[in-house]
């Protein structure tokens, strides 16, 4: 049982994964678009800021699913 219990947990800490993926193809576009259109810097920021925040906080939704299970099903 223990071993289905590091299973789950490193599959559900796999979130993070996605979330650098997401957040590097993000960074790299906002970097083409102010390349592209220096005036719109600041927009892009924001939408930027926005994206990458909520990417991260899927990443930390998945570290927080990995401790609950390894805490609450041992």
């Amino acid at each position: 049982m223990s071993t289905l219990i590091a299973i789950g947990a490193g599959i559900a800490v796999l979130t993070g994964i996605g979330a650098g993926v997401g957040i590097g193809i993000a960074t790299g576009k906002a970097a083409d678009a102010v390349a592209r259109q220096p005036e719109a810097d600041g927009k892009i920021s924001k939408i930027l800021l926005l994206g990458c925040a909520l990417a991260e906080a899927t990443a930390i939704y998945g570290f927080v699913i990995a401790v609950l299970i390894i805490m609450f099903l041992k």
